[in-house]
Parts: C-alpha cells; sequence; structure tokens
C-alpha cells in the first residue's frame, strides 16, 4: 500500500507505539463485539485501559488512544462515567478479562474450543511486531463434574507496577474469597508469608486446564499455581502469583460452586481474621505505594462499570 493513500487509521495501527496501538485494537474489538444498548463489560474495559494509560510511562489521554473522533463520540455519549473516573479509581482485572466475558457470553460457555480460538485471533494481532503491551499469554478452563465451564485469562498488563496494582486489586476486590487469601500469601513477593497462610487445594476431580494461547495446547501449571491451589505439576517455574489464568478461572467457578467453595476453605492455623486483616493491609499498602510513585491521586474506590449485562 502506497503510505500517502493510508487512512490516518491505517497509519495508527502500523505504527510501533504499542500501547496505543493495542489498546485502541482492544477496545475496537469489544465495542464490534457489544449490543447496541450500553454494555457493562464496555464500560469496564474503557476504564482499565483509560487508567493504564494514564499510569502509563509515557502517559496516555483517552484523545490519545482512540483516535476515530466518530468512535470517540458515541464512547463519550453512551460511557460517560469511565471518562469521569479513570484519573482517580481503579481497575478490578485486567483488559483481556473483559474481551473473554464478552466471547463466553455471545458464544455460550461449553463451546470451548471456539472461545479459545476467537482469543487466540485477538492475542495473534496483538502480539504484532512482538508487542507485549495489554497481551495475554494463556487461557484456563475450569469445570467441576462436566458442570458450566468457568474461564480465565493470564494478567495483560504490561510492566511491574501495572500488574502489582491490578494483582492487589483483585486481591482486595475482585477476586473470590478464598482464591485471594491464597494470593495474598505471597503477594507482592515470591516469598510465603510468616503470618498469614490462605493456600487451598483443589480437590482432584476438579478440572482446572490452562491453554497457551499462542498454539492452542495445554499446558501445566506453573510452581505458583500448584503453591497457591495444590495443583498437580512437574513445572519449576514461578511467575508473580496472580498473574495466571488459573486464578481468575478458579475464583469464577468457585463464586458459583459454593458447595465446592466450603470444600476448598483454607486449613492452616494462620489462616484467621485477624491474621487475614493484616495481609489485605499489606496489600492496600503496596497498591497504595505503587499509585503515590505513579502520581495517581486514588480516591480509595475500585471502579464499578454500568449498563446491561454484558
Amino acid at each position: 500500500m502506497n503510505p500517502r493513500a493510508m487512512t490516518r487509521e491505517e497509519e495508527f495501527l502500523e505504527n510501533k507505539d504499542f500501547f496505543r496501538r493495542n489498546a485502541f485494537l482492544v477496545i475496537k474489538k469489544i465495542v464490534g463485539m457489544a449490543p447496541e444498548q450500553p454494555s457493562m463489560l464496555v464500560d469496564e474495559i474503557l476504564h482499565i485501559i483509560f487508567f493504564l494509560g494514564e499510569i502509563n510511562r509515557p502517559k496516555y489521554s483517552p484523545q490519545d488512544i482512540v483516535i476515530e473522533q466518530d468512535l470517540m463520540n458515541i464512547l463519550k455519549g453512551r460511557y460517560p462515567k469511565p471518562f469521569k473516573c479513570y484519573p482517580t479509581q481503579i481497575p478490578r482485572r485486567s483488559p483481556i478479562s473483559c474481551v473473554l466475558d464478552m466471547t463466553v457470553y455471545l458464544t455460550g460457555q461449553e463451546k470451548e474450543s471456539e472461545i479459545i480460538a476467537d482469543l487466540q485471533k485477538l492475542i495473534h494481532d496483538l502480539r504484532k511486531d512482538q508487542a507485549t503491551d495489554l497481551v495475554c499469554s494463556t487461557i484456563c478452563v475450569s469445570q467441576l463434574n462436566q458442570s458450566e465451564r468457568h474461564y480465565g485469562v493470564s494478567f495483560s498488563t504490561a510492566g511491574r507496577d501495572p500488574g502489582r496494582i491490578v494483582t492487589g486489586a483483585d486481591c482486595l476486590s475482585g477476586w473470590e474469597l478464598y482464591v485471594a487469601g491464597a494470593v495474598m500469601t505471597y503477594y507482592p513477593k515470591k516469598e510465603k508469608k510468616a503470618y498469614f497462610d490462605g493456600t487451598i487445594k483443589i480437590p482432584g476431580d476438579v478440572r482446572c486446564q490452562a491453554f497457551n494461547l499462542s498454539d492452542g495446547n495445554p499446558m501445566a501449571a506453573c510452581r505458583s499455581c500448584a503453591n497457591l491451589f495444590g495443583l498437580t505439576t512437574s513445572e519449576k517455574k514461578e511467575w508473580p502469583y496472580g498473574n495466571c489464568a488459573e486464578v481468575e478461572s478458579l475464583s469464577n467457578l468457585l463464586k458459583k460452586e459454593k458447595e465446592l467453595e466450603e470444600k476448598v476453605r483454607p486449613t492452616s492455623e494462620t489462616y484467621t481474621d485477624e491474621n487475614r486483616k493484616k495481609a489485605a493491609d499489606s496489600a492496600m499498602k503496596e497498591v497504595t505505594d505503587s499509585l503515590r510513585m505513579l502520581h495517581f491521586k486514588w480516591d480509595k474506590n475500585f471502579y464499578t462499570p454500568e449498563g446491561h449485562v454484558p
């Protein structure tokens, strides 16, 4: 294509400013999937991406990211809250989680291969030119006794601080109680707390299978997930605790399967209300300190999206 004939959007998507390019692609993807009425998932993903742009270095405003003026006008009119709250409130998860939820809603939770293939296509587009911004590497499916499938993806933040902030927010206000407690046992370092053990044991009859989004192949759980959830693995690699797809997937499963949730309740003597509060206070301090270093003026609220389901 003659570069002079390229539209502004095409030029934008061809450049090497990976955060802006991928943020725009993700927004376009979910807006294209969403119904006409305001969607909670679009509302949420706009806030997540605008927040990540706000704490990015260099900083990106919504106007820097949404380069189509017609689309910007539609989004501002339909989703005013993200534009208002992104400089003061923090998200409870990373952006591709919202795309996954929309895909599951539209496709049907039982169509596992179609859901994985759809997400693979998006990740392939985002990885162009070896980009890593807003890219997740794995998807996980958790299931109890052939019942409903519950999905999760690995974190799609880039960089140490965004990952720590969103992990802390998930611990404090996103994940299921026991999953959050398991992650807080190690968060923010890869060291187990001496005073608090919230790790749990997922029964062997529960399916918890991760897949690589590059090739669709099954993946063994990493050492971190084995430590958190008692998953069987021979892997030695420890990823940052809370970043793996298994965490979100199991959280979604336990939120729905209350009998299973009660069965996996932590059994350590250090799992007390007092010690859990101490661990939560530690997570809050980590989030607050990280935001302060990035000069983000947090109003202490976790963002709550508005609109219809999905």
